[in-house]
Parts: structure tokens; sequence; C-alpha cells
């Protein structure tokens, strides 16, 4: 460890424009020095799909019933819901490695740390960005960043309990024939989803401290975060 601290955040069911806004201020405020340490947020949204700046319209298969938002961040289309673990790293690269290319590949390790504690092998698929089950057959983990300053929001979504179904709405980041998977669908029967929530987080937050190098610090008061960092 090098000292650098991350802090946590579990917000809970987030709607995706409170949590885009909010992204935002938390990343400004790291810009601006009014916060001290990077932060990971981690939440849920309600079924959403978004669209990145390189989105092919076509990608989009169909609208009905999920809201659609246009963001800043970089990829294609994908779908954000139920069961699925989204992370959110407010993290300020001039304190680590300011290389995007550093950026992406320490974030999908992070990812491929976590599952391997959950016992799915895991890795990268070359030309992608994204972490996929061991031999590049599935896609567990979508991944769009977005980076002022060199400071970064947007992130990963990894699908735990998720409905899969849902992913038909889309072709998944643009690539066609994709087949996406969860940790749920990849482990089998066993844990409870909550147990199997519950075990995701804390394997991922071991994974961003041994991929980043740093100590993560859980946030107990996540309300008195939205205030402090508001714009």
């Amino acid at each position: 460890m090098t000292g650098r601290v991350l802090e946590v955040a579990q917000a809970g069911v987030v709607p995706y424009a409170e949590a885009l806004e909010w992204q935002r201020s938390i990343a400004q405020a790291r810009i601006d020095g009014r916060l001290a340490n990077d932060l990971l947020l981690l939440l849920e949204h309600p079924a959403v799909v978004t669209l990145g700046r390189n989105s092919d319209a076509a990608h989009l298969l169909s609208r009905d019933g999920v809201d659609v938002f246009e963001t800043e961040r970089g990829g294609d289309v994908t779908f954000h819901g139920p069961g699925q673990l989204v992370g959110y790293p407010i993290i300020d690269l001039s304190r680590h490695t300011p290389d995007l290319h550093w950026y992406l590949r320490t974030l999908e390790q992070a990812l491929i740390e976590a599952l391997g504690e959950l016992g799915i092998p895991a890795e990268r698929n070359p030309g992608y960005t994204g972490v996929w089950t061991r031999g590049g057959s599935r896609k567990i983990a979508s991944i769009g960043i977005h980076v002022k300053q060199w400071v970064t929001w947007h992130g990963f979504a990894l699908n735990v309990t998720t409905d899969l179904s849902q992913f038909e709405r889309i072709v998944p980041c643009g690539i066609a024939g994709v087949e996406m998977t969860s940790i749920q669908r990849e482990r089998g029967a066993g844990s409870g989803e909550r147990e199997l929530w519950d075990e995701t987080v804390a394997a991922v937050i071991r994974g961003f401290e041994a991929a980043f190098g740093v100590a993560a610090r859980v946030i107990d008061d996540v309300e008195h975060l939205r205030h402090a960092t508001a714009s």
C-alpha cells in the first residue's frame, strides 16, 4: 500500500439521472480539492439504457419501458438495472498514473481480482474494453469512463443477479453476437441474492485495493457526502 485512501460509498438504488448529477458533483469536488480522497460510488439503478459518446443508434433495438440517456462516457450502448452492481470511481489519476489506458486496464484488473475471489475465472478480451469469463466467451462486466483534468467518473457495470434478457434491448457495447452473463449464472445455485450481492461488493472493494494499491474506507454517512459535494 502507498498510503492512498479510497473512500467507498454504498448508495443503494439510485435513479440514473440523479446518480449522473451526483457523480459529476463529486468529480468537481475532487478537481477543486474539496474532496481529499478518491472515492468509489457503488449503487444499483432502476432499468435504464445509456448511450456513450460513440454510440450507434442501430445498437438500441428497443426502448419500450425504459428511459434512455445520452452521456459523456466513452463506449457504445449499455443496460443498467436491478441486480447489477454499478461502480463510479472518482479517481484523481494525477496521483496514480495519468494515463487512460493504464486506468482502463487497472479498472478491468480490479474486477478480474474480484471475480477470481468469487470463484469465477475472468480475463480481458483483446481488442475490447470490459471483463469476460475465461476464454472470452461471455461478457460479465462493461466499462465506460469520462475524464476531466485527470479526474475520472462513470465506470463499470458488473452483472450480479441481473435479468440477462434485458440485454436483448440492445447490442451490448456494440459487439454483435456477444453473450452477456452474470455472477449468479456462472456460480449456479447456492447463495441467496442478498448474500451474493454483499459478497460481490466486498470482493470488488478488495479488488480495487489490490489493483490500485489503495486502502479502502467505507463511508457510513452517505447523505453527508451528498451534501458535502453538492455543486
